[in-house]
C-alpha cells in the first residue's frame, strides 16, 4: 500500500480546522501548513496527530510547495480548510494512488456550498481542482493566485466531489478577496499591465453579467447575486490595487 500525506494550509481557520483534518484521517501523515494563525487553529490542530510547520505567508504556490517538499510521501492530498473528503472520495483516493496507472496527479470536482445552500450554477457547476498528487512528477507553477499544478505525468480525474464550505463570515470573506485581488494586482504589475479607465469600469461590469446572467447565476437565488456581487468587486479591486501600484503609492 502506498503511503499518502495530507496537506492543509491554514491561518485563522479554527472554524474548520478539526473537520478537515478528521476529513484527511485516512492519510498516513498530516502536515499543517501555517501563516502564524492569531486565533485557536493550531490549539485544536495540536489536539491531533500532525505535523505543524509554521511559514510566513508570501503567496500561494510558495506556500504549498514549501510543505509538499516537508513531505514524508511521495503521494500527497492537498486540502484547503474549508474543504471535506467524504468517505467514498477516501477510498477513491486510495484506491487511485495504489492503481497500475501511470497518471501523476488527478482533478477533483467540487460542490460548493455558500450561505448554507449548494449552488449549481453562477460558473460554478465545473468547479475543478487537482487535490491528489504524485510529488515525483508534480509543483506548483509559481503563480502568486490561483496557482495550478505542473505534472510531467498525465492527469486523470476521480469520480467522487470534494465538498468545499467556501465562505465563513462576511468578513472573512472580504479579507479572503482582498488578498486574492493584491496578489493578482502583483502578478499584473510584474506583466507590466496597467490599470485603465476601461478596466476599472468595464471589467467589473462584464464580470457580474457573465456570472449571473450568462452562467445562470441568478438560479441561484441570493446566492448567485452574492457570486456574482463579489467577483465584480473583486476585479475592481484587483484594478484599484494595481493603479496604486503603478504610481508607486501605498
Amino acid at each position: 500500500m502506498e503511503k499518502i500525506s495530507a496537506i492543509i494550509p491554514t491561518f485563522n481557520e479554527e472554524m474548520h480546522i478539526e473537520a478537515a483534518i478528521q476529513s484527511v484521517s485516512f492519510a498516513d501523515e498530516i502536515i499543517i501548513i501555517d501563516s502564524f494563525s492569531t486565533d485557536k487553529t493550531l490549539e485544536i490542530a495540536k489536539k491531533y496527530s500532525v505535523r505543524i510547520i509554521e511559514r510566513a505567508f508570501d503567496n500561494f504556490s510558495n506556500q504549498k510547495n514549501y510543505a509538499i517538499e516537508k513531505a514524508s510521501n511521495k503521494w500527497v492530498v492537498l486540502l484547503d480548510s474549508d474543504e471535506r473528503i467524504e468517505k467514498k472520495l477516501q477510498e477513491e483516493i486510495i484506491s487511485a494512488v495504489n492503481s497500475d496507472s501511470d497518471f501523476g496527479a488527478y482533478w477533483v470536482y467540487r460542490r460548493n456550498f455558500l450561505l448554507n445552500k449548494e449552488i449549481k450554477y453562477s460558473g460554478w457547476q465545473n468547479d475543478k481542482v487537482v487535490r491528489v498528487i504524485n510529488t515525483d512528477y508534480c509543483k506548483y507553477n509559481g503563480k502568486l493566485v490561483h496557482e495550478e499544478i505542473e505534472s510531467t505525468k498525465p492527469m486523470s480525474f476521480l469520480k467522487e466531489r470534494i465538498v468545499h464550505y467556501t465562505y465563513k463570515n462576511f468578513d472573512s470573506f472580504i479579507s479572503k478577496k482582498n488578498k486574492v485581488a493584491h496578489l493578482q494586482a502583483q502578478e499584473l504589475a510584474i506583466m507590466n499591465k496597467k490599470a485603465t479607465l476601461v478596466r476599472l469600469l468595464f471589467k467589473p461590469i462584464f464580470r457580474f453579467i457573465n456570472h449571473y446572467f450568462l452562467r445562470l447565476g441568478f438560479l441561484d437565488g441570493f446566492q448567485g447575486f452574492f457570486i456574482a456581487s463579489f467577483y465584480a468587486y473583486t476585479i475592481f479591486t484587483r484594478y484599484v490595487k494595481l493603479w496604486i501600484i503603478n504610481k508607486g503609492l501605498k
